[in-house]
């Protein structure tokens, strides 16, 4: 069989005397994968531990290349990307010289053209300093910037929150054309809408293992597993189903 893209092994984390990520196994192929859970599961620690900005022993690997006990930098240049939670963009910059600050020369793989026609909205107001955007805006300008590195693999950390459901729409259009450049993708998410329109195969997070996997289809069919596992039911968006 080919080599996952990700593949994660007896990953473990540590604060102090919490054991946060627990011997987490995981696996990111050609698809999707989208990783939800409750609060406090583990879940961003989890994208921190394989983007290395939180000591983890275990083993993380990109195309069979050991990444664990890399510095962040080397992290992503071997071809991961990370968009973290709260989007984290300088309120200095314009978006233009956002995007210009890690552009890489030439015009293979993604561009700032390239990203300026995945979001259209973003080469509108590309003289605006980031924090004159939108909260959706300043989303996509985070994803922007985090595939101008030309990742092999994309980790988000829950990228719909705090946005308006129609600003969530325009979220799910841009993960799926992304996944459909080849780029990888491991979406942590809260909203189940947009974990389940964006892949079909899910893993669920609770008190950092992983304890079930899964596809959308069935776990929009099952409200007794989400409740247990997420504490809603038939709650998620209008969004189809990724298809499988």
């Amino acid at each position: 069989m080919a080599e996952p893209l990700l593949h994660v092994s007896d990953l473990n984390v540590r604060y102090g005397q919490s054991h946060v990520l627990q011997g987490v196994n995981l696996e990111v192929g050609t698809e999707p994968l989208s990783l939800i859970g409750r609060n406090g599961m583990g879940k961003t620690t989890l994208c921190n531990a394989i983007t290395g900005l939180v000591h983890a022993t275990g083993s993380v690997k990109l195309a069979g290349q050991e990444l664990v006990g890399r510095q962040p930098h080397l992290i992503a240049r071997a071809g991961v990307g990370y968009v973290p939670q709260g989007r984290r963009v300088f309120a200095s910059l314009t978006v233009d010289e956002h995007l210009r600050m890690v552009a890489r020369r030439g015009n293979a793989g993604w561009t700032i053209r390239k990203v300026y026609e995945l979001v259209p909205s973003l080469a509108a107001r590309k003289k605006n300093g980031a924090t004159q955007l939108s909260g959706g805006e300043q989303q996509m300008l985070a994803i922007a910037r985090a595939l101008l590195l030309n990742p092999r693999l994309l980790v988000m950390d829950k990228p719909s929150e705090g946005l308006a459901p129609i600003v969530v729409e325009n979220l799910i259009e841009v993960l799926r054309n992304v996944a459909n450049e080849g780029v990888g993708l491991l979406l942590v998410e809260q909203n189940l809408g947009v974990a389940t329109a964006v892949s079909e195969r899910l893993a669920i997070m609770v008190t950092g293992v992983i304890a079930v996997e899964t596809t959308s289809a069935e776990l929009l069919a099952d409200e007794a597993s989400q409740r247990r596992f997420l504490g809603v039911a038939s709650t998620h968006t209008e969004a189809a189903p990724a298809s499988a």
